[in-house]
């Protein structure tokens, strides 16, 4: 029902910054939930970011606290995470999704690599 494109990842060095965005194809309202997990290989998916409610309610994992910063654009469907202060334990592929009707919609997934 719904589309997620994902953009902004790539390579960058420890201490770089990269913006990732997510566009879904039909319009999400503010009050449902949308998000950023994370999957490197060898580990459990995590959620790493998650922003919901008509106040723009937001969670991080603890391991990215302080470094990443999660927003939306309500006009333009879309959602942002700004990673700063990159480590070599961020490097994972991204994936975004949002709530729609009550079910999780999940973009195909963006890589992330961090070099040391």
């Amino acid at each position: 029902q719904v589309q997620l494109a994902e953009s902004g990842g790539g390579l960058v060095q420890v201490g770089g910054s990269l913006r990732l965005s997510c566009k879904a194809s039909k319009s999400i309202s503010s009050g449902n939930a949308r998000g950023w997990y994370r999957q490197a290989p060898g580990k459990q998916r995590e959620l790493v970011a998650l922003i919901w409610g008509d106040d723009g309610d937001v969670r991080y994992a603890d391991s990215v606290k302080g470094r990443f910063t999660i927003s939306r654009d309500i006009a333009k469907n879309t959602v942002y995470l700004q990673m700063n202060s990159l480590r070599p334990e961020d490097t994972a592929v991204y994936r975004c999704y949002v709530v729609f009707e009550s079910y999780p919609f999940w973009g195909q997934g963006t890589q992330v690599t961090v070099s040391s």
